[in-house]
């Protein structure tokens, strides 16, 4: 589904108030809390994939495996001005001079990436601004990121599996397989240059490795895979690294839209259903209830990961395309933002958006200018506060994250 919908609210970016509302008087934006993937980073591993998928070696990349690139830091540089001039508009970061720390909170993961995102951003939110970022020391593990297996929020490996499988659908994994087939082919094709015994990834069937009460199920065999060299040849691509490396030379721009599908399937079988998702979040979310609350920052950003979004996006069952990419696959420097607002009686509301370079964009080096991103409303189901799609209460989007 592609969610490039205003939902009737007409919102400019540098408008504070939504146009077209119940009499009651305009809806201000009072409180954002903002989740945003890292940046553009290598594969997490070297080689990338084990050596049976591929034949071919892997592009080289300019930095260790896993950290944020010169490139990926660029790009996100790019998305602070465009962030700060909407939250400005909204009143929420002073006109000038620097945001303090009731007015701004940066949390962020302990891995390089993370790290370095929350930093490229910061730096031009807020030029020449000193702003803490709250991490711990890199590769010190954060429990906060990493809820069910640091024991914050033990997982019902039952409900988890059976989530799970309720996702697969009629006919389990093997009719999954027999539905991606032509897409697990062009990934072979991609990967192995032309058939080759015990070459790509569909030659083993996806299964499932049951959850833990500290372990998220996962997924195995041709699924599993594709989904990782997917994401492998799409950041290759969001890296700006000429077509003639990405696929070795056997992949298109639209392959690696298509084969996003492989990275958004996997998310929604394992990461966005509400079993997984509640307890994978639920560190997390205690920083967002935080953030919507009185006693919080205006702008509370946390600094994350792909299966964060994932599990936020599913626990509001709102889903995205930005250009370029597969349906619900989190985009690198994308975010899922959450904006709460009130009525001139008092009354509190949130809705969702996501916010995104385009898959060129993050290719380019080019500055963003004026409405110049991917910025959508998101529907969100059950939620229609003053007879506006996907207009929660307050109380309904606190109830959503558990």
């Amino acid at each position: 589904m592609n969610m490039r919908i205003g939902l009737g609210l007409a919102l400019t970016l540098a408008s504070p108030a939504v146009a077209g509302t119940h009499p009651a008087g305009p809806l201000v934006v009072d409180r954002v809390v903002m989740l945003m993937r890292h940046g553009v980073r290598p594969p997490t591993k070297a080689p990338a994939m084990p050596p049976e998928v591929t034949p071919e070696r892997w592009p080289d990349w300019p930095t260790r495996p896993g950290w944020l690139t010169r490139h990926g830091s660029q790009a996100v540089a790019r998305l602070g001005p465009v962030d700060a001039r909407v939250w400005r508009g909204y009143g929420l970061l002073p006109a000038n001079g620097c945001p303090t720390a009731d007015t701004l909170r940066v949390v962020a993961d302990s891995d390089q990436r993370t790290i370095e995102t929350a930093r490229a951003w910061v730096a031009t939110l807020a030029p020449g601004c000193t702003l803490a970022i709250d991490h711990r020391p890199q590769d010190e593990p954060d429990p906060r990121f990493n809820a069910i297996e640091s024991g914050k929020a033990p997982l019902d490996p039952a409900k988890a599996d059976a989530a799970v499988l309720a996702e697969v659908g009629a006919g389990g994994f093997a009719a999954l397989d027999r539905r991606y087939a032509p897409l697990l082919a062009r990934i072979d094709t991609i990967l192995c240059g032309r058939p080759r015994p015990g070459c790509g990834v569909s030659g083993t069937p996806t299964g499932l490795a049951p959850a833990r009460a500290d372990k998220r199920p996962k997924l195995t065999g041709a699924i599993d895979r594709a989904s990782t060299a997917a994401q492998i040849l799409l950041l290759e691509t969001a890296e700006g690294k000429p077509m003639v490396d990405v696929g070795w030379g056997r992949a298109t721009l639209a392959d690696v839209t298509a084969l996003g599908e492989f990275h958004a399937l996997e998310f929604r079988l394992v990461a966005r259903p509400r079993a997984v998702a509640a307890a994978n979040f639920a560190a997390l979310a205690e920083i967002v209830r935080e953030g919507l609350g009185d006693g919080g920052p205006r702008v509370t950003m946390i600094s994350g990961h792909d299966t964060n979004i994932a599990n936020l996006g599913g626990l509001f069952d709102a889903h995205w395309q930005a250009p370029g990419f597969a349906t619900d696959d989190p985009v690198p420097g994308g975010a899922l933002i959450l904006e709460r607002l009130h009525d001139r009686g008092g009354k509190r509301y949130v809705r969702i958006r996501y916010r995104a370079q385009s898959l060129a964009q993050l290719r380019s080096a080019a500055p963003i200018g004026p409405g110049g991103l991917y910025d959508r409303i998101l529907a969100v189901p059950g939620c229609n506060a003053r007879g506006v799609r996907g207009l929660c209460t307050l109380e309904e989007a606190l109830a959503r994250l558990g």
